[in-house]
């Protein structure tokens, strides 16, 4: 049936193959097919309502036609980036993009081939491993990934049928856009929970072979040599996860009465996500029957809310520090390097023969055939770092890795059971003993609640003393690169993980053992540990491998807690009187000032400023003369208008490397009573920093950019096909808010962001006690060019233009954007 009606200003048109797609109306509910009892047919009804920038208002009587009409959505919205990821997970990119082609997380910095790839998925996500996270998952979950798949199949069937003109140009055509299937809906969860941990390794898996020859074991300090040569000197020039964090962050406040001006919580919730790929950020609403509604974002492909809010509470996270696996050395057979010692015998490694197709630069088809090994504990790897070989298969040892998350099949009932919750008190109970959130901290309130703190996620249960006993020959690599990242011994079965009295599952830490805090002012976490969640009452005594206690935060940290500080007392200068509101809120999360600015940049200028020239790290005579000039009248922040914060930031770029207790970076060493305020006073009589500066002014006097640039001529979105100038700044220079490009490179005279603010939320509630939330995702709802919600979204926030998220009936339907219509589908 066809079915056409403009609801503000819009004109809707579907023609349905297997079910209807009809505007709102009780007319449609009599035609509508009766489920068969007892039969394998399935009826999915649900309304779906877009408001303005296409926020999808879903509302159904069951999980699985809500799962049906947000799997319609996304199709909708991002059909080819949902279909690039299924061919991932089902490991055949190689066979479709090219074996040679280059695949990518950046969510947590994994590059390899497409090849690669395909071998590690196929024996990372199979069969076996996905089967805990459908047997351990409620019925709401199977049921919304049941719906999900056959509402993404529908939009592609109408698709493939001629709808939908001039979409989705990238792939419609494509040989490798197909159909989902129930599986790759758990080969997502799947890849998902082990974005913080197996999956950083993607090379190190799909290669990981035994020696076919000779191949010594490195010693420690032959390991540590080789990387000082190659210029190494700390964690922060490797990858994760022996840098110090993954590269993506998050900010986040929970602020209680003792915060707010009008004694109402709020929240404020802030992921820092790649602007590509699949870990983008989806703004939906939903509602089933009377067992669950809420506003929020997930990570595509998830039928859920992840960060969210409803008339009861809200929540965000951050990525926590917390390591989510450990490594164990093997001692290898001398006669066989696929055997290995336990318990006093040589047992033999599993092997798996895997075959993947994959076409070459000619097109041609071929099968690759790789055998690759598990231990007991998991995937045999091996991981280098500027091609120092720190786990390498040798004669004499070998190295594996347990995954916590790969375990943790609780993961969607988490999100799920707390999508149903009827209360703060239950959220915070949920947090607690489902135990399944993967590698983020939570902060949530509620209308009239305290501020909540909880890392309380799958940590491998590895106490420092078990670490200490358990610890080889190369721990000390481990403890200078990555402190709290457990090596052990993988011949003792004392050196298997613990499991609390109070854990849901064995293997990890319960909640006892894993940091929470509630206040009735604020906690907050931008990516450092939980240690300061409140600097007033902070928070010790935890395993190491959960994260630092006692140590320098980032500036970026410091900054979060000094925005706090400074609004409570009012130092901030910010007219009325102290404490948040909405407005103020969102004024200072959005602001772009830098904290290395703020702590810096008069000793910079002083010290430098009037000699004129400095000597760069060459050797080279700079004049900085311009420099100075501009950097004397620059505001100090990264808006779009604010003129010379670029040389700023390639001064801090070169500064940023130097040890945060190097005597060449800080004056003022770091106190751990006073870390929002220390270190401080940059050492300007360093030759290191005034190179830094010198350096910096030459890389811009070399580049397109001009020296008195405004931030909004240089910076602009690099995902969209027009220029969308983009405020803020890089975690490094101390800026709250991110925007970032990745890799660094001004050779073009831009700022190309691809990484930063992500979905944000402010979130209050009236005096009637509902949401009150406002936001953007930043880079728009879809990836498609030819939708209108492509970069509207990006453009109201290029202007911070707040976006009101539409959650009471009155509100929906009273949007001049909207457009309605009911999806109903019989499905055999």
């Amino acid at each position: 049936m066809i079915h056409t009606k403009k609801l503000g200003g819009v004109a809707l048109t579907a023609i349905l193959l297997s079910g209807c797609l009809s505007s709102s109306g009780g007319s449609d509910d009599a035609n509508a097919p009766a489920p068969v009892v007892g039969g394998e047919q399935k009826l999915f009804k649900a309304t779906l309502k877009r408001t303005a920038f296409g926020i999808p208002h879903i509302e159904a009587d069951d999980f699985a036609s809500m799962g049906y009409a947000y799997g319609y959505a996304q199709a909708e919205d991002n059909l080819c980036l949902l279909a690039e990821d299924t061919l991932t997970v089902r490991g055949l990119r190689a066979r479709f993009l090219g074996a040679d082609g280059t695949y990518q997380i950046p969510s947590n910095g994994a590059t390899t081939t497409n090849l690669n790839a395909d071998f590690f998925w196929r024996t990372a996500a199979t069969d076996e491993a996905i089967a805990p996270f459908k047997t351990g998952s409620d019925p709401e979950v199977l049921e919304a990934s049941s719906g999900y798949v056959a509402g993404f199949n529908r939009y592609l069937r109408e698709l493939r049928n001629g709808q939908h003109p001039g979409r989705h140009e990238a792939c419609r055509d494509e040989p490798w856009l197909m159909p989902m299937e129930e599986d790759d809906m758990y080969r997502r969860y799947f890849r998902l929970a082990v974005l913080a941990s197996s999956s950083v390794f993607v090379e190190g898996v799909a290669t990981a072979q035994p020696p076919a020859t000779d191949v010594p074991e490195l010693s420690t300090d032959q390991i540590l040599d080789a990387l000082a040569d190659a210029g190494i000197e700390g964690s922060e020039d490797l990858p994760f996860p022996f840098a110090d964090e993954l590269p993506i962050g998050s900010n986040m406040y929970g602020l209680s009465a003792g915060a707010s001006r009008s004694g109402e919580s709020m929240l404020f919730g802030n992921p820092h996500f790649p602007w590509e790929k699949t870990e983008r950020l989806y703004l939906a609403h939903i509602k089933v029957g009377d067992q669950a509604e809420i506003m929020g974002a997930a990570l595509y492909g998830l039928p859920a809310v992840l960060i969210g809010f409803n008339d009861q509470f809200a929540w965000s996270h951050t990525v926590s520090t917390a390591f989510r696996f450990s490594f164990y050395e093997l001692t290898l057979n001398p006669a066989d390097p696929t055997q290995y010692l336990y318990e006093g015998e040589f047992v033999d490694m599993e092997a798996t023969e895997i075959t993947v197709q994959a076409m070459d630069d000619n097109g041609e088809v071929s099968d690759v055939t790789r055998t690759l090994y598990n231990s007991r504990y998991g995937p045999m790897l091996t991981f280098e770092a500027a091609g120092v070989p720190i786990l390498n298969w040798s004669n004499a040892k070998a190295y594996t890795l347990r995954d916590a998350n790969a375990e943790n099949d609780r993961l969607l009932n988490q999100f799920f059971r707390w999508n149903q919750a009827d209360s703060f008190e239950e959220f915070v109970e949920l947090h607690g003993s489902v135990l399944g959130v993967p590698w983020v901290n939570t902060v949530a309130t509620g209308p009239g609640k305290p501020a909540y703190y909880g890392d309380l996620t799958v940590v491998p249960n590895v106490p420092d003393a078990k670490a200490q006993a358990c610890a080889t020959a190369l721990s000390p690599v481990f403890d200078l690169l990555s402190p709290g990242l457990p090596l052990m011994d993988g011949s003792r079965a004392d050196c298997q993980w613990d499991t609390d009295a109070d854990a849901p599952a064995e293997g990890v830490f319960g909640r006892a053992n894993l940091p929470s805090l509630q206040r009735d002012d604020w906690v907050h976490n931008c990516n450092d540990s939980y240690w300061v969640t409140n600097p007033a009452e902070p928070l010790t005594g935890f395993a190491a491998i959960i994260g630092d206690e006692e140590t320098p935060r980032t500036l970026r940290t410091r900054k979060c807690m000094q925005q706090v500080i400074q609004r409570l007392d009012g130092s901030d200068g910010k007219p009325g009187s102290t404490g948040f509101d909405l407005a103020n809120l969102q004024d200072i999360v959005l602001d772009s000032s830098l904290q290395s600015e703020q702590l810096a940049r008069e000793d910079v200028l002083s010290a430098y400023c009037p000699i004129g020239t400095l000597l760069s790290s060459g050797g080279q005579p700079v004049d900085i003369s311009e420099a100075c000039s501009i950097l004397q009248a620059w505001d100090g922040t990264h808006n779009l208008g604010s003129v010379g914060g670029h040389i700023w930031r390639e001064f801090w770029r070169n500064i940023d490397p130097l040890p945060v207790e190097s005597p060449d970076k800080w004056r003022t060493p770091f106190d751990s009573s006073d870390p929002v305020n220390t270190p401080a006073m940059l050492n300007v009589a360093s030759p290191l920093v005034q190179a830094a500066f010198a350096d910096g002014v030459k890389a811009i006097q070399d580049s397109p950019m001009a020296m008195d640039a405004a931030m909004g001529d240089l910076q602009v979105s690099g995902i969209h096909d027009t220029v969308i100038p983009v405020f803020g700044g890089e975690g490094f220079e101390g800026a709250f808010t991110i925007a970032s490009s990745r890799p660094h490179d001004i050779s073009d005279g831009r700022y190309d962001v691809n990484y930063g603010n992500s979905y944000i939320q402010t979130v209050t509630w009236d005096d009637e006690g509902q949401p009150v939330a406002e936001g953007f995702v930043t880079y728009s709802q879809s990836t498609d060019p030819a939708s209108p919600y492509y970069k509207d979204m990006t453009e109201a926030y290029s202007g911070k233009q707040w976006i009101r998220f539409p959650y009471t009936q009155e509100e929906i339907d009273s949007d001049p954007g909207l457009v309605e219509y009911r999806l109903v589908e019989l499905a055999r």
